[in-house]
């Protein structure tokens, strides 16, 4: 028989897994994290002008269909109705025949078919015109849309330094709160002042202070970065630090290159547009009509008729102009190499000056490890001369301060060399 003690026991049992299992499922989940690259794809997928890409692939497929158009038949209907002051006649007299003149007023209704057969490749280089052309304004929006990599590095390094800069100031918290503890205690036993205490508060209140800014600070910026990736970023939510590559590219693969590229071809393409425009071209037709008169102008009688055939067109006022244009399109060449040869030489001046940034702020780095050790040591010694009594609290505050800031000067050149490396990544065009 079961106790109200069993039960008791049961029912505790049960609300311990049910705990377990909810406490399972919440570290399960995690908290949420958020990559530099992962912010890149977010940034690219929500930024406004990525919706032009398919905007203007829709729109080179409407133009390349309606190209193809020009090989289906093509109808044409026409009526005229006229008068002539004068007509052919007939003044040879024939005995027994009369030809009577054609009335002076004339009906005609025309439909027209004609079927192209040949048109010397024009049409097939429109189209592929068409296709380079789309090629060009989506590597237009591809150069755009790179440039947002640059906006996404500065808000996502920002975070990264605000967060640097809360765990300096909870260890100088944890520094501050030995220190209290130690004057406190003298203060207790009379043989330190309660201004030394007190000193050590106000630098604590201080910390905390500077603690709400940071942090402030911190959600202005994921706030803004919320905005361009289009997800929302809480304050759990932790920015993952990238990893640099020590070893820096040496191949620039940035879209402008591709940009130049699809405009050289864009060139090639018109350049063989301009032999195709000036061949022959040839249709088959079949033109039907009733009217007065039909073909028999001797017969003055509204009548249906037909003629069928094979039509050849060539224009030649294309040869005239054809050699300027391929000069056009030569100096379109050259201006395109202008440009990118500009493009390169303010790439490659970029990349050393990033360089050169990167060797600095490496060095400083260096410089700061080996201050921040020696920085500690002298600290940890006034901490021991302040619980004996050797010095004030005065004095332990402002080793402590000096250690802070040793520590604040290699967070900011820590975060400098990583900008700088993902700057020259980014001005290398690596992916």
């Amino acid at each position: 028989m079961n106790s109200p003690l069993i039960g008791k026991i049961k029912g505790m049992k049960k609300l311990t897994w049910l705990l377990l299992l909810c406490t399972g499922g919440a570290a399960a989940q995690g908290p949420a994290s958020l990559s530099l690259d992962k912010a890149y794809e977010l940034a690219r997928q929500h930024y406004p002008l990525i919706k032009q890409q398919e905007l203007v692939k829709q729109t080179s497929n409407l133009n390349i269909n309606n190209l193809s158009k020009a090989f289906l038949p093509q109808a044409g209907i026409s009526a005229q109705a006229s008068y002539q002051s004068e007509v052919t006649q007939v003044n040879i007299p024939i005995p027994g025949i009369k030809i009577d003149p054609p009335a002076k007023d004339q009906y005609k209704i025309l439909a027209d078919i004609s079927q192209l057969i040949y048109d010397g490749g024009s049409i097939k280089q429109q189209q592929d015109i068409i296709r380079l052309n789309d090629s060009v304004e989506q590597q237009k929006t591809e150069v755009e849309l790179y440039k947002i990599r640059d906006r996404i590095n500065q808000l996502f390094l920002g975070v990264l330094f605000l967060d640097e800069q809360l765990k300096q100031a909870a260890l100088i918290k944890n520094d501050l709160d030995n220190g209290i503890k130690k004057v406190a205690a003298q203060v207790n036993n009379g043989v330190a002042f309660r201004s030394n205490l007190n000193l050590l508060k106000a630098e604590v209140l201080k910390t905390e202070q500077r603690t709400i800014e940071l942090t402030a600070s911190r959600k202005a910026l994921t706030d803004v970065l919320a905005l361009f990736i289009g997800e929302p970023i809480s304050d759990n939510t932790i920015l993952e630090r990238p990893v640099a590559e020590s070893l820096l590219p040496t191949t620039i693969g940035r879209p402008e290159l591709k940009l130049f590229s699809s405009q050289e071809k864009l060139l090639l393409g018109q350049n063989k547009l301009i032999h195709a425009r000036n061949l022959p071209k040839a249709s088959l037709f079949v033109q039907g009509g009733y009217g007065r008169p039909g073909l028999n102008f001797l017969k003055n009688d509204f009548a249906a008729f037909y003629t069928t055939g094979i039509r050849l067109n060539w224009s030649l006022n294309g040869l005239y102009t054809q050699k300027n244009d391929r000069q056009l399109i030569g100096i379109s060449k050259k201006m395109v190499d202008v440009q990118k040869e500009t493009f390169l030489l303010n790439t490659n001046a970029a990349l050393k000056q990033q360089e050169a940034e990167i060797n600095k702020w490496q060095q400083l780095a260096a410089t700061d490890t080996a201050i921040i050790n020696l920085r500690i040591q002298v600290k940890e010694a006034a901490r021991a001369q302040l619980e004996n009594g050797v010095i004030t609290a005065n004095d332990y505050l402002r080793e402590v301060n000096a250690e802070d800031q040793a520590r604040q000067s290699l967070i900011t050149h820590d975060i400098l060399l990583l900008q700088a490396r993902i700057n020259y990544q980014a001005i290398a065009g690596k992916q």
